[in-house]
């Protein structure tokens, strides 16, 4: 018998963004938001992220794009950081930017350019470097 796919989520999560951001995400979940974290963790990342087929990092450039296509400023700036952890470069990111902004449209790729920036300063990225 396999390991839970909760588990597995968890696990997965606390190594891109860190054990501190996910326990502190899980545990301060009252009873309203409990159940999308379990979602989170079990479907997300225990049964998609681990599948086979794709890497994380793959994975993670994907993600980047379809969140910057759906204008999704606030989940960019966490998988951008995931994406680093998955071994993503931050020139690889603002290729992906770039890339989707062309085809989802340029107010969309502006506003994931600003959020990644920041998220990429967050972690000490030179952005006069990449």
């Amino acid at each position: 018998m396999g390991k839970d796919p909760t588990e597995i989520g968890v696990a997965i999560r606390r190594e891109m963004f860190g054990k501190e951001t996910t326990d502190r995400q899980i545990e301060q979940a009252n009873r309203f938001l409990a159940p999308m974290q379990e979602v989170v963790s079990r479907y997300c990342f225990g049964e998609t992220w681990s599948r086979e087929g794709l890497s994380r990092r793959e994975r993670s450039m994907i993600t980047l794009a379809a969140l910057c296509a759906m204008g999704r400023s606030h989940e960019l700036r966490i998988h951008v950081k995931g994406a680093l952890a998955n071994g993503v470069t931050p020139l690889e990111i603002r290729e992906i930017l770039l890339h989707t902004m062309v085809y989802a449209g340029v107010p969309l790729g502006c506003d994931a350019f600003f959020n990644a920036a920041q998220s990429l300063a967050e972690e000490g990225v030179d952005l006069d470097k990449i």
